[in-house]
């Protein structure tokens, strides 16, 4: 194969890190002279964004309209407008596609070259404007439809018709009064929260430079190596190879930051393994999928939600990714525990399947993979941009090459650049288009009023709240990729869970007679007798009431006075980390979770139970986000969260062994309630010495159970 040919190996073409075609979605043959110019073009867009990335100036608005420009002429080379067996149809709608790549083109050189006529909103032609600025507005719309479905297009077409005409037939909350044709156009390319704006930024340098490293490591063999040295951690383990899935998914979570993708490209290896050692079929699909979905939650890419939430909180991309990364573990952890208590009630034994060595595992591959991700955490440290340190860790993972079996030479580096333009297509499409619908959102204050609706009809009780995040992400997830069923959630919801997280944390201070002067000041103008009875100790509730007495103008102010900046942070992370992990529930749950059908393929098992399986393996997808609500969980203290996390990790297990009535031997139908009262009591947030308790009780019950196991193993 020489350098002008489309690479052989790596991502499926069109294949994405963070988001997957919608069923159905098709893709044009990669072959001839259409794959070779998907092929430069990817290696084009590549060093294109590398430079500008890098070294590079260049303004906002240009970077992000020619990312867009770039990334949709390759969809529409990549996913055809109509697919079509026959040749001639074929070259037909190819001729097609590429005119509509081209006037895609010709919009944005229109629009940029014009940039500041008509960012001052001056239409000096109003026809030729009109059609230059709804041309990347309509096409965005296509080639969401091509790679996503129709979901997010029919999103955007409610959400630009309903500011430009029907908001004004509404009454109540919901009544907007309705922008001309030319602001709506003129916010939706230009506004900060438009098609080039803040989620595009994120997509053109954070988004891009992540999966371009991605799929360097995967050029490199980081792949093979994240199987191999899974096998060779756990292969020679009773129930090894589910330990396998967990292992390799993590690892592998940790460079795409893809469910599907993860399920697909584990899950080929992984769940034979597990049918062979013993595990049901559907099981070892529902491992797979739960695993894989957790790839999404484990730093540093996950699934460009970190880069988002950096985004909408202003906390540094660091910070984020340090925090989540307990939580991550514990979810895995949740995970594996039910891999080990299914193989010891069906009593697995090893397969004697020799794995690799872990010596030679390492000696393989252990550098090309390791040393690139330590350069770029310690280029993270050393407060060097997350763009930056991508850059440079790409060139790591190249040198770093050199020492192994697989070096990567000039093919195999514009195969690695190729191959994450590839990568990019659909993520780069979809951010830009969910634009469109998060600038709808702060246009018309959308955000604010569904937020003030979720308070009112959770009645400011969190968990409710939750519950109700946890329905629209369902509901979402049905045809949105995650990465946007976060954002659009994020933006209509984070308001609400971060003043109730804050309320709380607020009356926690009232209760322990906390109360700053400026408070006092304020209860006695509003509610002088409430006033009297702030720096004494109260109720929780007694406190929840007196906040309630504060006037709504003077909210914010009382916040700040009574919460510290880092407590504010953490319920600002912990409210989106609340909606991010919630957004995951969609892989594992019926009735559409892709990356339940997609393991269903491979292990030849029914979808819909397939589905059951995964969503029952994955609960702890539901326990930890209760932890970052009522607990510091992300408060950034290393000890704190430790604790958390020790008691939390044991309180998944006890939950587990008592849903599944085993654990190291059967647990008796009258200890299960027990099971679940300890679970409870190590996860209760704020109570030392229940943790301590249920600990204690976790204890003696595993020395009971293991007595009981060896006792049945030698009868």
């Amino acid at each position: 194969m020489t350098a002008s040919d489309p690479p052989e190996s790596g991502a499926p073409p069109g294949s994405d890190p963070t988001s997957m075609p919608a069923a159905g979605a098709s893709t044009r043959p990669l072959d001839g002279t259409v794959g070779r110019a998907v092929f430069w073009i990817g290696v084009a867009l590549s060093l294109g964004h590398v430079w500008y990335n890098t070294f590079g100036l260049m303004s906002e608005v240009w970077r992000n309209a020619l990312h867009f420009a770039g990334f949709g002429a390759m969809c529409a080379l990549v996913f055809p407008l109509v697919p079509a067996e026959d040749r001639g149809r074929r070259r037909l709608w190819l001729a097609v596609d590429i005119a509509l790549g081209l006037v895609l083109l010709a919009a944005i050189v229109y629009i940029l070259a014009s940039e500041r006529q008509l960012s001052n909103r001056s239409f000096t032609d109003p026809v030729l404007d009109t059609v230059m600025l709804s041309i990347p507005i309509l096409l965005a719309i296509e080639f969401t439809r091509r790679t996503t479905g129709w979901i997010i297009p029919v999103l955007i077409v409610l959400a630009i018709s309903y500011i430009a005409w029907w908001g004004k037939y509404l009454g109540g909350a919901l009544h907007f009064p309705g922008l001309s044709t030319e602001i709506v156009l003129l916010r939706s390319i230009y506004g900060e929260d438009g098609m080039f704006g803040s989620i595009a930024r994120i997509s053109s340098s954070f988004v891009f430079m992540f999966i371009l490293f991605g799929a360097f490591l995967l050029r490199s063999g980081a792949g093979d190596f994240i199987i191999d040295l899974a096998r060779a951690l756990a292969g020679r383990m009773a129930g090894g190879p589910g330990f396998v899935a967990v292992i390799g998914s993590a690892l592998t979570g940790t460079i795409s930051g893809s469910a599907v993708a993860n399920t697909v490209s584990t899950g080929v290896i992984t769940i034979p393994l597990m049918k062979r050692s013993g595990f049901p079929a559907r099981f070892a699909a529902g491992v797979e999928s739960a695993s894989s979905t957790g790839g999404q939650l484990m730093p540093p890419i996950m699934g460009a939600g970190a880069f988002v939430m950096a985004e909408y909180t202003g906390v540094p991309y660091l910070e984020i990714v340090a925090v989540a990364f307990l939580p991550a573990l514990m979810y895995f952890l949740g995970v594996a525990f039910n891999v080990r208590i299914v193989a010891k009630r069906e009593g697995l034994r090893p397969t004697g399947e020799s794995g690799p060595a872990l010596g030679m595992v390492m000696k393989r591959g252990g550098v090309a993979f390791l040393v690139p991700i330590a350069v770029l955490i310690g280029l993270l440290i050393m407060d060097y941009t997350p763009t930056y340190a991508a850059g440079i860790a790409i060139v790591a993972v190249v040198v770093s090459s050199w020492v192994t079996p697989n070096r990567m030479g000039p093919r195999a580096i514009l195969e690695a650049l190729s191959l994450g333009a590839r990568n990019m297509v659909l993520t780069a499409v979809l951010l830009v288009a969910v634009g469109l619908i998060v600038n709808v959102i702060a246009t018309s204050g959308l955000g604010n009023t569904f937020s003030l609706m979720v308070s009112d009809w959770a009645g400011g009780n969190l968990l409710i709240a939750m519950v109700l995040v946890a329905l629209a992400s369902l509901v979402l997830g049905m045809g949105l990729p995650v990465t946007a069923a976060y954002i659009v959630l994020a933006a209509l919801s984070a308001p609400a869970l971060f003043d109730m997280i804050a309320q709380t944390a607020m009356a926690t201070r009232i209760a322990a007679g906390e109360a700053p002067q400026m408070l006092q000041a304020v209860m006695m103008l509003a509610a002088p007798d409430a006033a009297a009875r702030l720096g004494e100790p109260m109720s929780l509730e007694a406190a929840r009431a007196l906040l309630a007495q504060v006037p709504p103008e003077m909210a914010g102010q009382v916040r700040d006075a009574l919460l510290s900046e880092p407590a504010r942070i953490t319920a600002l992370i912990s409210a989106h980390m609340i909606i991010f992990w919630l957004s995951q529930d969609s892989n594992v749950t019926p009735p559409v979770c892709l990356t339940a059908f997609a393991a269903a393929a491979i292990a030849g098992t029914k979808p819909m139970a397939t589905g059951f399986a995964a969503w029952k393996i994955a609960k702890t997808l539901y326990i930890v986000p209760l932890l970052f609500a009522y607990t510091p969980f992300l408060s950034g203290d290393p000890l704190t969260a430790l604790a958390i996390f020790a008691f939390g990790t044991a309180g998944v297990y006890a939950l587990i062994a008592a849903l599944e009535g085993h654990a190291e031997a059967p647990v008796p139908h009258l200890l299960r309630p027990v099971l679940v009262v300890i679970g409870a009591a190590l996860l209760w947030p704020g109570q030392p010495w229940l943790h301590l308790a249920g600990a204690l009780a976790l204890a003696v019950f595993l020395v009971v159970n293991v007595r009981a196991g060896r006792r049945l193993a030698a009868a």
